[in-house]
């Protein structure tokens, strides 16, 4: 495996794929660790398959380049649209202040910026419109998978040691920043190359959270390295984010649920599904697995379709 660099189709914006190799690892916290949430635990080995990751959180520049200007390229060259590209007619970039927050709006004019305050869903859905356009599978990486690209083959708190001294050689959060998240890539990146893996934004991953998910696999009554996702509130984001005054929330096992409370203002809620309005401090990277998978294996790191088809309903009742 090489890195490589991707460039969106019909644009100048590129972005760096970093090789990660395949191995085992150590799963969440151990026991003592300063901040350990009692979700972080116990502790038990995941096997994990050789991928390639985004060197960087998703930026405004490539996913406002893919949803807006590549899919009306493609209608006024009437091109015949694919399932996937027809999900485009639903997306727009919405207007400041009540589709995204203001720090979101604002932030996405600017060059190098992570993308953020989408859904889950959203991100989900700009993974499918980058295989179509580029022919590679892209999606989000699990739960599992970000944990161990985070890590580096470290086993401290965080990736760079336990010291939380130094995380603002590290990672933009509550104490570094002025307004918001910052630009991409001005932290020192960990050992594998992966930049902002703490702090900035927080970052999308496929699973649906449990707070027993560890206990039920360390008893093997869960055999898989991931949470199938079903939709609605209850995914993870990792890495910590911008908003977070509290160092212990940026460590490499710290877990993230998502809540009703990210769409508080949103006047469209619950039938928008693009903008989560209350969380300008989410986003996510994305992931290529060196083996690509078949349809039926895509299909599992998918939201499952009947549930998006009933989303405002599922909200409802949570």
């Amino acid at each position: 495996m090489k890195p490589y660099t991707e460039k969106i189709p019909g644009t100048e914006i590129t972005f760096n794929m970093v090789p990660i190799p395949g191995g085992k690892f150590m799963l969440g916290s151990p026991e003592g660790e300063e901040g350990r949430l009692e979700d972080e635990g116990p502790q038990h080995e995941i096997e994990i398959q050789p991928f390639w990751m985004e060197e960087h959180e998703t930026t405004w520049d490539e996913f406002k380049m893919y949803a807006l200007k590549l899919l009306r390229e493609l209608r006024s060259k009437e091109k015949k649209l694919t399932d996937r590209d027809t999900l485009a007619d639903a997306f727009a970039m919405p207007t400041a202040p009540y589709a995204i927050s203001p720090i979101s709006y604002s932030k996405s004019s600017k060059p190098a910026h992570p993308a953020s305050g989408m859904t889950y869903y959203c991100a989900q859905v700009y993974c499918k419109w980058l295989t179509c356009l580029t022919g590679r599978y892209y999606r989000l990486p699990t739960e599992a998978e970000w944990e161990y690209a985070c890590r580096a083959g470290s086993k401290t708190a965080y990736y760079f040691g336990d010291d939380a001294d130094r995380l603002d050689e590290y990672a933009w959060y509550f104490d570094n920043v002025e307004e918001g998240y910052e630009k991409i890539k001005q932290k020192k990146p960990n050992a594998w190359g992966l930049y902002d893996m703490h702090g900035n934004v927080a970052e999308w991953v496929v699973d649906q959270y449990a707070a027993d998910t560890y206990q039920k696999r360390k008893a093997g009554e869960l055999k898989t390295s991931f949470v199938q996702p079903k939709g609605g509130f209850g995914q993870i984001a990792r890495g910590g984010h911008c908003d977070d005054d509290e160092a212990a929330n940026l460590r490499s096992a710290r877990r993230l649920r998502s809540v009703q409370d990210w769409k508080k203002q949103d006047p469209q809620y619950p039938q928008s599904i693009w903008w989560v309005t209350d969380a300008p401090f989410v986003g996510f990277r994305v992931l290529r697995p060196l083996k690509t998978p078949t349809p039926e294996e895509a299909a599992l790191y998918e939201p499952i379709p009947e549930v998006w088809k009933e989303y405002s309903e599922q909200n409802l009742r949570e």
